[in-house]
């Protein structure tokens, strides 16, 4: 038999369409409904198609994987990148573990620099001067956030543009924002890449990103709605940012019209069902950490009251297992262009 499925049912038979189809061919064998199944099952509602970022993350991995392998036969120095770590902030540790992990497995040399809570921003600027001299170190990037007497902006565009592969020089976000060719920051770019590889239409959309950091919630946007014909194409989106002085009413006006909707802000089940409308694809960034009553311990959640909203979005991000793997790998994507010199 030979269905012919409009694309918002795609995720029934766990198939992702390409950004231009409108309909897919699928041939299944089976037998033909009756006129009275077939409308119950074309409006019966569907959860969520839950979007794996562990998964989409180690098929970058694998490309990644292919890139410097190709890139060491041509005779090329194997990519290294340089993390400076300030301080004994356990979720600092944990993150810079994780992204010494990912770089080992995809063959890219890495190293921690490790320095107390009380080092001096002057230290640390001295240190970043060495790492952009060394013709050794491919990136550079400082783990965030920094003890409250180093000035985090200061560091950061100590780096040298074309080795700061977290994306925050001033120079990079600058080029970012007239849509030319940059080192994008990881996550914003997570976020880009998982709307691209999962077939989310942009093109006219409307898009509310609640979160206006200028290391998230900004480039998201600017990646969102600038022009596809740019030299950085961009989503060609309507795109409207939130953040926490929006009033709640006033968000979910917003929410509710939104094609898609990206979720920044570091606060536990802010977007709640009733702000979804229906077949919205949600992603979710947030990173918070709660007391879970059932096991008495702390819990990784995002901004999303998951288990709701699933049952009324058509693609969401969990969390964990979201934006988070997904945001390392282009960490790894990143340091592997700024090895190739292919941006400066």
């Amino acid at each position: 038999m030979t269905l012919w499925c409009l694309k918002e049912f795609a995720g029934w038979f766990g198939t992702v369409l390409p950004r231009k189809s409108r309909f897919c061919r699928f041939r299944l064998n089976c037998r033909i409904k009756g006129p009275a199944e077939r409308r119950d099952s074309i409006f019966q509602r569907h959860d969520a198609v839950i979007i794996s970022g562990t998964e989409m993350a180690k098929q970058i991995q694998k490309e990644i994987q292919a890139g410097v392998e190709s890139w060491i036969s041509l005779g090329n120095r194997r990519p290294h990148l340089s993390i400076i770590l300030v301080g004994d902030n356990p979720a600092s540790h944990t993150y810079v573990r994780k992204k010494i992990r990912a770089a080992s497995a995809v063959g890219i040399r890495s190293e921690i620099i490790l320095k107390p809570k009380d080092v001096s921003q002057e230290e640390l600027l001295d240190i970043t001067d060495q790492l952009n001299m060394d013709p050794s170190v491919s990136g550079i990037l400082v783990q965030l956030p920094l003890p409250d007497h180093v000035d985090e902006r200061t560091v950061c565009n100590g780096i040298a543009p074309e080795k700061d592969v977290d994306g925050f020089h001033i120079i990079n976000v600058g080029r970012l924002c007239l849509d030319q060719h940059s080192l994008i920051p990881a996550t914003a770019s997570a976020v880009w890449e998982i709307i691209k590889r999962t077939g989310i239409e942009t093109f006219g959309k409307n898009v509310v990103v609640a979160g206006r950091s200028k290391n998230v919630g900004m480039p998201i946007a600017m990646l969102l709605h600038t022009d596809g014909e740019h030299e950085r194409p961009g989503g060609d989106a309507t795109v409207t940012i939130a953040h926490r002085y929006t009033p709640k009413e006033q968000l979910k006006t917003h929410t509710q019209l939104a094609d898609i909707i990206i979720v920044a802000a570091g606060i536990p089940k802010l977007l709640t069902s009733d702000m979804v409308k229906e077949g919205a694809a949600v992603i979710d960034v947030g990173i918070n950490y709660v007391h879970d009553p059932v096991t008495g311990k702390t819990k990784l959640v995002g901004d999303v009251d998951f288990e709701a909203v699933k049952k009324k979005a058509g693609f969401l991000t969990p969390v964990p297992g979201g934006v988070g793997p997904m945001t390392v790998a282009m960490l790894l994507r990143n340091t592997l262009l700024a090895a190739k010199k292919l941006i400066y």
